[in-house]
């Protein structure tokens, strides 16, 4: 009676290896598919930029997991990336909002030609959408995170006005700097453990903060408009100060995008913002801790705001209680508009900056021509409702 283990497979006499297993094959296949199903913020990050799919060319011998005397090892090629029905949507979308701004741009230079393509005038466009971009940046980690900050236009504000006061102007520009942005953050921790350990609704306790900040600015200031004083010029700088025709502030507006794009993209922060923002209890299944996420994103939020706090210093000279005012509502439409879901888990920094370019164009030919204001908060809202109903179509049609 033959042993079993003569049984298996042994190395042919001619040195070559032996054909290999179909069954190890197939083990190794499902395998590799369990170890991807098993990590959600994975298949989150992978739903948003598209799939990439593995391949094995041969499998291990069933002679032992390691071939016979080391020969017959699995080889396994990377296939080219495909990308996933999201990822071709998000690239449609960045088109579309693209074509809009060049309908936009041929819109000005048939209304009001002589003024619009100026280089003034453009600079003048970067320089208005540097303020809200920056707070853009943060909202959108905020929304994809699956949540929602309405008082960044008045952390803004009591940023600035704790910036510009006496006490603080005393110790010079980098300390300004400095107390705003710390400011926007600290605003921004409180928003995130009141959402993640105090178990509050995201709209209710941003509300709370905006009106609690605004209110807190306007006790600082006594409703008062605070001038940056002599010797703190710095702060002004960034806004008349030009490298190669463009203010400094534009330069750094350009800064955070690109730093908030690497993050949302390329680190593990951002692939957790995905699957937190997707499916949260998924997230936390696979090890992901979302109450300490999602404070950090408001934190983020809130750090963004302090930045945008010396930028509109910078621009307007002063720290003022009515600063940002209604600079939620543009963050929040031009996030919208530029393909973020309301309900988390997909969306992009380049969308958003595109949605807050069309609105800062569309505010500039409106100012040009010399329309009412009040027209173009109509013409807004009805972009916002547009938007939203042709995000709610792209998601029934394809479910």
């Amino acid at each position: 009676m033959s042993d079993p283990k003569s049984e298996s497979p042994a190395s042919p006499a001619d040195g070559t290896s032996p054909a290999p297993d179909a069954s190890a094959g197939a083990g190794a296949s499902s395998a590799g598919a369990a170890a991807t199903s098993a990590n959600p913020a994975q298949s989150a990050s992978a739903g948003a930029a598209g799939a990439v799919t593995m391949t094995a060319d041969a499998a291990a011998p069933s002679g032992g997991p390691h071939g016979s005397e080391g020969r017959g090892q699995a080889q396994v090629r990377r296939a080219p990336v495909v990308l996933g029905p999201l990822a071709r949507l998000g690239q449609a979308r960045h088109l579309g909002l693209v074509a809009a701004l060049v309908l936009l741009a041929i819109v000005g230079l048939v209304t009001v030609p002589e003024n619009f393509a100026t280089t003034s005038n453009l600079v003048s466009i970067l320089s208005l959408a540097a303020t809200i971009g920056v707070i853009t940046v943060g909202a959108t980690f905020v929304i994809i995170g699956g949540g929602i900050d309405l008082s960044v236009g008045a952390v803004m504000a009591l940023a600035s006005v704790w910036a510009t006061t006496l006490a603080t102007q005393a110790y010079g520009p980098l300390i300004m700097i400095v107390c705003a942005v710390l400011v926007g953050a600290a605003a921004g921790l409180v928003n995130g453990f009141l959402i993640a350990y105090g178990r509050m609704v995201p709209f209710i306790a941003t509300l709370a903060m905006l009106v609690a900040a605004r209110g807190l600015a306007q006790r600082m200031s006594d409703r008062r408009t605070q001038l940056v004083q002599q010797g703190n010029e710095m702060i002004v700088q960034l806004s008349t100060t030009r490298v190669l025709g463009v203010p400094v502030l534009v330069y750094i507006f350009a800064l955070v995008v690109v730093v908030g794009w690497v993050v949302l993209n390329r680190t593990t922060f951002g692939r957790r913002t995905y699957a937190v923002g997707g499916n949260p209890e998924a997230a936390r299944l696979a090890g992901i801790n979302v109450r300490r996420h999602t404070m950090m994103l408001y934190a983020l939020s809130g750090l963004c705001c302090g930045i945008a706090a010396v930028l509109i210093m910078a621009r307007t000279t002063t720290g003022s209680s009515t600063h940002g005012d209604l600079y939620e509502l543009d963050a929040i439409a031009a996030v919208i508009i530029g393909g973020t879901l309301l309900t988390g888990g997909r969306g992009s920094i380049i969308g958003s900056i595109l949605g807050l370019l069309i609105f800062t164009v569309i505010t500039n030919l409106f100012i040009l021509n010399g329309l009412n204001t009040s027209d173009q908060l109509i013409a807004k809202g009805l972009i916002i409702v547009v938007a939203v109903l042709l995000q709610r179509r792209s998601l029934e049609s394809r479910t």
